[in-house]
């Protein structure tokens, strides 16, 4: 099995709408380079793959790991508690997706998971009270609210409530 699968090149294109032709002229790699990384007939250079990456608008690790031979990922949830709320858990270096249930009146004052992240919290049943430094939302089921993980929150279920809570890595700011 080959590390890289490089035929993610031609999806790339076709769904940029390029032509060979036109991505080698974007890119300055020769289209004979660029047909055989998409049939995965060559390994490409570092240089090869930051010009066409470039031509996509990604980096070139970006494309690399497009590449990567593993398509999926898969996880199994790991469960514990924080404070009054039951957690089922699962993470990926891009996100934290948490399930939770909490029962009426159940409060988390100090979440115990945070890093630089943007914390995306969406009620699927019941009602809860999430308290920013100057803000309270009181969200019931369908609705969600996205804010900076690093502030001080708090959460409290007014009912009986099931919630995903999940933190998205920031990009990096420089």
């Amino acid at each position: 099995m080959a590390e890289f699968d490089f035929t993610i090149l031609r999806e790339l294109r076709k769904r940029s709408g390029l032509s060979i032709g036109e991505v080698s002229a974007g890119s300055g790699v020769s289209a004979a380079v660029i047909s055989k990384l998409e049939r995965n007939r060559t390994r490409a250079e570092l240089d090869t793959l930051y010009r066409l990456a470039r031509v996509f608008g990604i980096t070139a690790a970006e494309l690399l790991s497009l590449a990567e031979a593993r398509l999926s990922h898969p996880l199994k949830a790991t469960a514990h508690r924080n404070e009054d709320f039951l957690f089922r858990e699962i993470n990926y270096r891009n996100i934290r997706c948490l399930h939770a249930k909490a029962e009426k009146g159940a409060r988390m004052k100090h979440p115990n998971i945070h890093q630089d992240d943007y914390e995306l919290c969406w009620i699927l049943e019941g009602t809860l009270r999430l308290t920013l430094p100057s803000e309270v939302h009181e969200l019931s089921a369908g609705q969600s609210l996205q804010f900076d993980a690093l502030l001080e929150h708090t959460y409290e279920a007014l009912t009986d409530c099931e919630l995903l809570i999940l933190h998205i890595r920031k990009e990096n700011r420089f």
